[in-house]
């Protein structure tokens, strides 16, 4: 009887490659013979599945006449199950990257065991800056003094006493890396590593260095420079690449730098205008007047039009906020009006309102 390998697969006949590859590692990892509680006879089937359905040509004719006749299932791609042995499944080809769980679990580097070692790197670091409203709009400068791990300037990271020789690691003889093998349920797998006994280097010291002890890097005190660009926001980060600690045989970390912006008593940001609440007298609403604004920059000239309305809001081209990649380019500044209406009239005045309200005003 032809077995259905959608059916093995547990998978629709319309089902894409991605799926079908999907399908096949999660079973295969779960029937694995040598994994507790794995099924060798399971195991086959899956793999005799999906042999025939990841294959195009296999697929068609399978799909066309129930069988192939490109290579029977059992030996479909080059691995006959006479004589099985469990330890042929980690010669198999997979493609790892969709085994990023399994693998990041397993070797604890999130990727392939076949890949090289991931380059050592330091810890990241933060820090906090405290800035002006204004200071976020224009941008400003900030030195910090902060102590990390950092590189030993005595012994630029080599670890050694200045004048010194090195010799080649008895460990890794001079390749700075080795080899180590791991056994899984997936069969064994060898991966390469950094010399511990070298970080990597090839060399280690014949006398270590004072300072570090050898080690390359040790705490100290460092005045970091912080450019604060023009039209940062409140809580944004600024990253600042390998300023974070250092670490033997590697890459020093990230700092980031979270910018905390105090508010405006007048000013206040909308995205990449300027905001601004200003009162006028009543008769200049009625008339019409030309104010002058404090700006965060110099003084900003409005003029209010006759019969200008409440909350009626003037906008003053470029005055706004500059764009963090276009220093030239700015946004706008809006003045929102507030009119502000007398408490008492004198008798005078009253009787001009009374005379407006005759006009039909």
């Amino acid at each position: 009887m032809t077995k259905n390998y959608y059916d093995v697969l547990g998978i629709e006949k319309s089902a894409s490659k991605d799926e079908i590859k999907k399908a096949f590692y999660k079973l295969a990892s779960k029937y694995h013979p040598d994994k507790k509680g794995g099924d060798e006879a399971k195991f086959k089937e899956v793999n005799e599945a999906y042999q025939i359905l990841s294959d195009e040509k296999k697929r068609k004719e399978y799909d066309t006449y129930g069988q192939t006749f490109s290579g029977s299932g059992a030996r479909a791609g080059g691995f006959g199950f006479e004589g099985f042995d469990a330890s042929d499944f980690s010669n198999m080809q997979f493609d790892f990257g969709d085994l990023g769980d399994i693998f990041g679990d397993m070797f604890g580097m999130g990727g392939s065991p076949f890949g090289g070692p991931r380059q050592k790197r330091g810890r990241d670091i933060s820090l906090e800056v405290d800035i002006s409203f204004s200071e976020s709009i224009f941008g400003t400068q900030r030195d910090v003094l902060i102590s990390k791990v950092g590189q030993c300037k005595t012994c630029k990271g080599t670890g050694a006493k200045h004048g010194t020789e090195t010799t080649t690691c008895e460990i890794c003889n001079g390749k700075g890396k080795v080899h180590d093998t791991k056994k899984t349920f997936m069969g064994t797998f060898q991966t390469v590593k950094t010399c511990s006994n070298c970080n990597g280097k090839g060399k280690v010291a014949k006398e270590k260095c004072h300072d570090c002890r050898g080690a390359g890097v040790h705490t100290m005190k460092e005045d970091i420079h912080i450019e604060v660009p023009a039209g940062i926001s409140n809580g944004e980060m600024i990253r600042l690449s390998q300023m974070g600690e250092a670490i033997s045989g590697g890459l020093s970390g990230d700092l980031y730098v979270r910018v905390n912006v105090a508010s405006h008593k007048e000013w206040k940001r909308e995205g990449a205008d300027l905001i601004i609440k200003h009162s006028i007298k009543l008769t200049d609403a009625l008339l019409g007047a030309k104010h002058t604004i404090h700006g965060l920059d110099g003084d900003i000239n409005i003029e209010i039009a006759p019969g200008a309305s409440a909350g009626e809001i003037l906008r003053v081209r470029g005055r706004g906020v500059p764009s963090v990649h276009d220093k030239i380019k700015r946004g706008d500044a809006l003045v929102k009006l507030d009119i502000i209406m007398p408490k008492k009239l004198t008798k005078k005045a009253m009787k001009l309102v009374e005379e407006m309200k005759e006009e039909g005003l």
